[in-house]
Formats: structure tokens, C-alpha cells, sequence
């Protein structure tokens, strides 16, 4: 090889590798760039978020996640999809989800399986208790040595008029369903099916499974086309897993949220940024190896590039993440909004351990008191704020969208993707139950049922390991941040020394 060819060849390497590290480089400085300053309809700045989330939410929602009475989530992973005709469950081991067996769940979560005590009485002001709330009264008029004991025979005794007909009980039951079901944003799961089963999260973790192709995308493709609110005018998919998005650089795309009304583009931030949510969760706990059965989880650079690279997503991925921010806000303002039913004497979270118990509840109400110190919290009292009739009907129509969606949860299927994603449709249904039962809230009784408003176990928690989702999403976030800029360092000094080394040539 002549002198001026090998020039030549190491004129092309040299500038392959200054491309190389310029890609490199750029990354990390353009997730930044983009993933950053303040969000769009609100007047909170993501770096504010990041700060509040590192040091006062993530380290106490995490510990909160971990006590008994919120890692035991009973939930039907067997209900049929209302919509299509499913084509199997996924067969892929990591799929599949360990039910908990009934020895090793709390005797106090177990005795609240229908997680409302509808009955009729001799004490009309029991009668319509939760089940929270009953225990908690027994609780506190029983022998100091026997709470569950006799909280359990309590409310056996007390229950239910022996003179009703069964028919009569199943009407009073159906008639208080339905009551309920007039401010849920979910369909919930009748925790009184066989199907229905208690499943430990701390042993079924939220990580990538290999679910993907045609299954997931209809799923997908039926919140975001079907359900999302979307002008006539747009015939670009809203479904990021689209397989065509044509030429178009991705800002563009969003321009359609503009002319719609506040209420619309919320809806649609926060499908996407749960979605966003999801994703950094899948990237974060990627099956990276596995030797000799031993699987080992760990971040993935790769998927997470694909999923929320600048330049991979046309633009869109960084959108993404500021709708996770977004969801954020939301769910943030529902726990301050909710904490005086929490707050009062009447709520404990009951599992039958008296000194766990009281723990959970004051770590909970620390969790409280936080959320309502944040300065920057979203305004839900700017939604559905126009002509009444309007607001009403917008109102109803947003509600019966997201209960939709929640829905749409039983046509995944991976039975993991299924569980989590069943947990966090359901855990930002009661924030947005929350937000818009403010008045309802503000009314609630010291030490009285709470007859207006009242929350089953099942919702709270979902709820509050929805937001506890959240916060990790963010701080995987910026972890990923920090792989970036250690992934640009080394690329600088592998560049560096390949200079080195292309001068000795």
C-alpha cells in the first residue's frame, strides 16, 4: 500500500472517529437541552421537580412501597379482553407473574376483601364505613390485646341484618357499586371473584420482558387512536409505535395539540407520559445476561436511545419526558389534595400489625406533608372551568375516555405488563378522582363515615405506588443522564489516545 493511500485511509478513520465522538458528545448535551425548563399549560420548571423528587419524595415513597400494606396488590389478571379476540398470553418466562399465597399475606388485608362493608345495621353511620375506616373504629373501642380478633368478629356480628335475603344483600352490594362507580376514572376488579389474587410487587418487579410486535402495538394503538382526543383535521397516528411517521421532524407532530382545549391536551400528556413512564422503567431493568440461569438486570443504553434519543425519535422523545414531568405534577397534586382524608383518626392502613401499622401511617402523612409544601403545583381548578353544561359534559366524556383505557389493561398479554400496567391505569384514575372531588373532600367528618367521598384499599395502593413508578422513572432518568456523560468522557479519551497514536504512524 502506497504512502498516499494509507494518508488517505487514515485521513477517512480520523474523520469517521471525530464523527463518532461529536454524536457521542452531542447526546447527552441535547437530552438536556431538551429536558429542561418549564412545562407547557403550568407554571413548574423540571429542574425544580428533579430536586424535589431526589431528596424529599424518592427515598420515602420507596420505603413506603416496601410495607406490607402497600407491596400486597389484589388484582384479576384473568379477566378477558372486552374488545378483540385475544391471541394468547405471552409464553416468555418473564412474563409470567407469582400469585402470593394466601399464608403469607397480612391476616388484617386479608379480612377487608370486599374492601367496603355494605350493610345495613342497627348503627346507620357504620353501615357505610370502608373497610378501612370500620377497622379502624373497632379498633380503637376493642381490648388493647385482641384489635383484630375482634374487629373480624365485629364486624361479623354487626354487619349484615340476618333477616335479608340473599337476593336483598346482592341488591344493597350492586346498589353501592354503582353509587361508586359514578366518580371512578377506572373499571376496578371485583376483589370477591376466585380469579381475583393477591400478588406481592416487591417479587414481580416492573422490567423488561420481551413483550413486543403486534399484541402490545394494538394495544397501544387503541389508547392512543381510539381514545385520545384527537381533531378530524390530523391524520398522523398519535400511536409513537406507529410503524410510518413520514418525513416529518417530530415538532410538527405536536402543533395539532395546540388548537385543541386544555382538557384535551392534558388527557393527551398524560397517556404519553405514562407510556414515557413505562418505557424508562423497561430500560432501566433490561435483561442485559444470563448465565447459567442467573439472569443479571441492569440499564440499557441502547433501548434507551431508541426510545427517547433527539435524534432516533425525530425530536419526539424529549416531548415524551416532559409528559412524564407533566404526569408527574398530576399525581403530586392529588396526594396533597387527598391527604385530610388520611389525616383524620377514623383511617388506618390495617394489616393487623398495631406498631407497623401506626409506622406506615405516620411515614404516609410524612409523605403528605411534603406534597403540600411544593410551591409549584398544577391547577386543576383551570380545567372544566368554562359554561357549566360544557365543563359537565367535557367533564364526562374525559372520564368515560380514561375508564376506557383502563379497560383496554386486560388486553395485555403479558401477565407482568398486564399487572403494572393494570396498578398505574388504576393509581392515576383515583388522582384524577381526587382532583375532581374537592369539595367532597373539604367536607369530610373528623370522626364520622365519610359518606361523600371514600377510597377502597385497592385504590390506595395503586395510588400511591403509581406516583411511587413515577418518582423512580425520574430518578432513572437521571441516571441515564449520568451514563450518558461518562459514555461521552470515555468515547474523549479513546479519541484522544487514538490522536496519539495516529501521530507515531
Amino acid at each position: 500500500m502506497s504512502p498516499g493511500v494509507r494518508r488517505a485511509g487514515a485521513g477517512q478513520g480520523a474523520a469517521a472517529a471525530v464523527q463518532l465522538l461529536v454524536t457521542l458528545s452531542f447526546l447527552p448535551s441535547v437530552v438536556e437541552a431538551q429536558v429542561t425548563g418549564v412545562l407547557d399549560d403550568c407554571l413548574c420548571d423540571i429542574d425544580s421537580i428533579d430536586n424535589f423528587n431526589t431528596f424529599k419524595i424518592f427515598p420515602k415513597i420507596k420505603k413506603l412501597q416496601e410495607r406490607d400494606y402497600f407491596r400486597y396488590y389484589k388484582v384479576n389478571l384473568k379477566r378477558p379482553c372486552p374488545f378483540w379476540a385475544e391471541d394468547g398470553h405471552c409464553s416468555i418466562k418473564d412474563c409470567h407473574v407469582e400469585p402470593c399465597p394466601e399464608s403469607k399475606i397480612p391476616v388484617g388485608i386479608k379480612a377487608g376483601n370486599s374492601n367496603k362493608v355494605f350493610a345495613i345495621t342497627n348503627n346507620d353511620a357504620l353501615a357505610s364505613l370502608s373497610f378501612v375506616e370500620l377497622c379502624t373504629y373497632y379498633s380503637k373501642v376493642a381490648n388493647n390485646t385482641k384489635e383484630l380478633e375482634d374487629c373480624e368478629q365485629a364486624s361479623k356480628l354487626g354487619a349484615i341484618n340476618s333477616t335479608l335475603s340473599n337476593q336483598s344483600k346482592e341488591a344493597f352490594i350492586d346498589w353501592a357499586r354503582y353509587d361508586d362507580s359514578q366518580d371512578h376514572f377506572c373499571e376496578l376488579d371485583d376483589e370477591r371473584s376466585p380469579a381475583a389474587q393477591y400478588v406481592d410487587l416487591l417479587l414481580n418487579p416492573e422490567r423488561y420482558t420481551g413483550y413486543k410486535g403486534s399484541s402490545a402495538w394494538r394495544v397501544w394503538n387503541s389508547i392512543y387512536e381510539e381514545n385520545c382526543f384527537k381533531p378530524r383535521s390530523v391524520y398522523r397516528p398519535l400511536n409513537p409505535l406507529a410503524p410510518s411517521r413520514g418525513e416529518d421532524d417530530g415538532e410538527s407532530f405536536y402543533t395539532w395539540l395546540e388548537g385543541l382545549c386544555l382538557e384535551k391536551r392534558v388527557f393527551y400528556k398524560l397517556i404519553s407520559g405514562l407510556h414515557a413512564s413505562i418505557n424508562l422503567h423497561l430500560c432501566a431493568n433490561y435483561l442485559l445476561e444470563e448465565t447459567w440461569g442467573k439472569p443479571s438486570w441492569g440499564p440499557n443504553m441502547k433501548e434507551f436511545k431508541r426510545r427517547f434519543d433527539p435524534v432516533e425519535t425525530k425530536g419526539e422523545g424529549p416531548r415524551r419526558l416532559k409528559n412524564l414531568y407533566f404526569l408527574y405534577l398530576i399525581e403530586l397534586r392529588a396526594l396533597s389534595k387527598v391527604a385530610p382524608y388520611f389525616e383524620r383518626s377514623i383511617v388506618d392502613l390495617y394489616t393487623g400489625n398495631v406498631q407497623e401499622d401506626a409506622d406506615t401511617k405516620t411515614l404516609l402523612l410524612n409523605i403528605f406533608q411534603d406534597t403540600k409544601s411544593f410551591p409549584m403545583h398544577f391547577d386543576e381548578k383551570s380545567m372544566f372551568a368554562g359554561d357549566k353544561k360544557g365543563a359537565k359534559s367535557l367533564k364526562e366524556e374525559f372520564r368515560l375516555h380514561f375508564k376506557n383505557i383502563s379497560r383496554i389493561m386486560d388486553c395485555v398479554g403479558c401477565d407482568k405488563c398486564r399487572l403494572w400496567g393494570k396498578l398505574q391505569t388504576q393509581g392515576l384514575g383515583t388522582a384524577l378522582k381526587i382532583l375532581f372531588s374537592e369539595k367532597e373532600i373539604q367536607k369530610l367528618p373528623e370522626n364520622s363515615p365519610s359518606k361523600g367521598f371514600q377510597l377502597t384499599r385497592q385504590e390506595i395502593v395503586a395510588l400511591l405506588n403509581a406516583f411511587g413508578r413515577l418518582s423512580t422513572s425520574i430518578r432513572e432518568l437521571q441516571n441515564f443522564k449520568v451514563l450518558l456523560q461518562h459514555s461521552r468522557d470515555t468515547s474523549t479519551v479513546w479519541w484522544e489516545r487514538g490522536t496519539l497514536r495516529c501521530h507515531c504512524i
